[in-house]
């Protein structure tokens, strides 16, 4: 696949407000670095290229979109976006986060899709970012299970080097609240990466005194919520992680079968 193919496919609705401004930079770099020869940068490569700021677009209307299904390319950018935010909360850019995310990309586009993605997210890791102002458009944009999957893929980020700290935790919560994430849908995708004593309650949004009946209810709701088929649209090279929040549904839901005999 071409640059061009694959910016065009990635691009989705982010030419406009904020994701358009840091798109436009980020293309702006890998441009120049065509230009002079110098082929596509890679991450950690390099230092970045001062260069004027380029004009965007107007900012769109916001209404026309609210209905329609997240496309691939869509949650694509927001990844790249989003997983520039969270690296940088604890003021430390660990490899094993930087190569997680590159492993992410390989994994669900194949290896040329996912060097495309990071000569851009490199760009984008270089600018400051109005974490409010991306998440606002992402949540006007988005549909409600998708920005529930962004959730998940940011924990698994902060998870990849062993060691999530106070500072990432806080930011995931901060993005979760301004992409219109409920803090019980929150706590649910963070315990699917920790193991508290409360952990399949958590899971399941139910505190340690529901009934059989409420627990029976809890795990009909949140199959319904993680079920892959809500972020079909995304295409096959998504369903993985939303079959991994399924997947952690059901063994809470086990779990708590045999506790309760039921």
């Amino acid at each position: 696949m071409s640059i061009s193919k694959w910016l065009g496919a990635a691009l989705g609705w982010s030419f406009g407000g904020p994701i358009g401004a840091i798109i436009g930079l980020a293309l702006g770099s890998v441009v120049d670095s065509m230009a002079d020869g110098d082929g596509f940068p890679y991450l950690g490569e390099g230092e970045p290229r001062k260069r004027e700021r380029p004009r965007y677009r107007k900012r769109p209307n916001y209404d026309q979109y609210t209905e329609r299904k997240t496309t691939s390319g869509d949650f694509e950018v927001s990844l790249l976006i989003l997983a520039s935010i969270v690296i940088k909360a604890d003021n430390h850019q660990d490899q094993r986060e930087l190569n997680f995310v590159r492993q992410y990309f390989a994994n669900m586009y194949g290896k040329e899709r996912a060097n495309h993605a990071f000569k851009l997210f490199k760009n984008i890791n270089q600018q400051d970012i109005s974490t409010r102002q991306v998440c606002m458009q992402i949540q006007r944009m988005m549909d409600h299970a998708s920005r529930l999957q962004l959730i998940h893929f940011l924990f698994g980020i902060a998870k990849a080097d062993e060691h999530v700290t106070e500072a990432e935790v806080k930011q995931i919560y901060t993005i979760s609240g301004y992409l219109g994430v409920s803090s019980r849908d929150f706590e649910s995708i963070k315990e699917m990466f920790y193991n508290s004593v409360d952990h399949a309650y958590k899971i399941l949004e139910i505190d340690k005194n529901a009934s059989v009946e409420e627990i029976k209810a809890a795990y009909r709701k949140m199959a319904k919520k993680y079920h892959p088929d809500r972020v079909a649209h995304l295409g096959k090279e998504h369903l993985e992680g939303a079959e991994e929040k399924f997947r952690q549904v059901q063994q809470a839901y086990e779990q708590l079968q045999k506790e309760k005999g039921f």
